[in-house]
């Protein structure tokens, strides 16, 4: 949107994000309406408060910001329209690690990722769902006992393929500035040396157990995505459909489904056994029991949408839970991503002040109790 400024031709350029505070936003109708004038100062803060760079605010029009990678999101069959600033900025800070530690590998010889590309399109979901499980070591009694296990799990062990690995549910380590599962739920940056993935972490685990497996696959196919990826989806492009279906395939094999589901119990109870045994969302169970013919379409969407009001009420009831700092900290980054860092900080390859920048605080302190506890110095 435009807002003219009163203390010059300029316009006022506001990215989409949080609500403007009152006090600020009864002085942005004073400079409209020509009864004030803004300070630099003023203007400082008032692009600080909408996360807009303080030179758009004197363009003469609001500049049209992209999603720098392939962006697959839609909403009802369209593509969805102005990303957020907290989208774009969640994007360029990965771009920005991941453009670090590509450098880091190559001065320090580490060889391409092979993962990366391996596969086509035309090869079939149960296939390249086959090479990727075997892969990433994460067979269906191989998964832990809960949801948040097996997401780790599945986390370093393709970090342990070379992969950075990085979930968040905030801007950097901004917690005023949360990441909507509703715009996005992760997306892959290819590279030969440091493919990325990142997980929306303000998501279910369940649902981030999916997202990761539709990122990893799109990592398989080497391109790069930005995605709203959700099991229920029907995808109308052929990429973003082989990744979901890849995905499903990985997680609830369904050679597997078939073979277990027991039609005489009630489906609530089968659907929720399923999913603690695969350990995969419930919504992932009931689209694979549909994709095997257990359940006809109408079941399937009644089941399906009342299974997902049930997990965005639970979502609300738990709310955000706080926990360790060092813990969160690594999930954010990635462990491959802080030890690679921490180290090289460390050699002296690379500066205190650009380490902080990338790991989200400020000091020295912090940075040595990380790396101690990552074992590294």
């Amino acid at each position: 949107m435009r807002r003219s400024c009163a203390s010059s031709n300029a316009s006022v350029t506001i990215r989409p994000g949080p609500p403007v505070p009152t006090t600020t936003r009864h002085r942005l109708e004073a400079w409209e309406q020509r009864q004030a004038k803004p300070t630099l100062k003023q203007l400082d803060d008032f692009a600080q408060i909408t996360h807009t760079p303080v030179g758009f605010l004197f363009l003469p029009e609001p500049p049209q910001e992209k999603v720098p990678i392939p962006d697959y999101r839609t909403i009802a069959d369209r593509a969805v329209g102005q990303p957020s600033a907290d989208l774009l900025d969640t994007i360029f800070q990965c771009q920005q690690r991941q453009e670090w530690y590509h450098d880091y590998a190559r001065v320090n010889g580490e060889p391409p990722v092979p993962l990366v590309g391996s596969v086509t399109a035309t090869l079939s979901p149960v296939e390249a769902a086959t090479t990727m499980r075997s892969a990433l070591r994460f067979q269906p009694t191989a998964r832990g006992s809960s949801w948040s296990e097996a997401l780790r799990i599945l986390a370093e062990h393709a970090e342990d393929l070379g992969v950075l690995v990085m979930t968040n549910g905030v801007v950097g380590s901004n917690t005023h500035r949360k990441l909507d599962p509703e715009e996005f739920r992760g997306f892959a940056l290819v590279d030969d040396l440091a493919p990325l993935v990142f997980i929306n972490g303000a998501d279910t685990k369940a649902a981030q157990i999916f997202t990761l497996a539709h990122e990893l696959a799109h990592l398989w196919l080497g391109e790069s995505a930005l995605s709203d990826s959700t099991i229920e989806a029907e995808p109308a492009g052929r990429v973003e459909r082989w990744c979901n279906q890849t995905a499903a395939e990985l997680l609830v094999p369904l050679a597997d489904i078939v073979e277990d589901f027991n039609s005489e119990a009630p489906l609530t109870d089968e659907f929720e056994r399923l999913a603690k045994r695969f350990r995969v969302s419930t919504l992932v169970v009931l689209r694979r029991l549909y994709d095997a013919g257990h359940l006809t379409a109408e079941v399937y969407r009644r089941t399906y949408s009342e299974e997902l009001r049930r997990v965005l009420d639970l979502m609300a009831e738990r709310g955000s839970a706080g926990g360790n700092f060092y813990a969160t900290l690594q999930v954010r980054v990635g462990k491959r991503f802080a030890r690679a860092l921490v180290a090289s900080t460390l050699e002296g390859q690379t500066l205190h002040r650009d380490a902080f920048r990338m790991l989200g605080f400020k000091k020295l302190s912090t940075f040595e109790d990380l790396a101690g506890r990552l074992g590294v110095g």
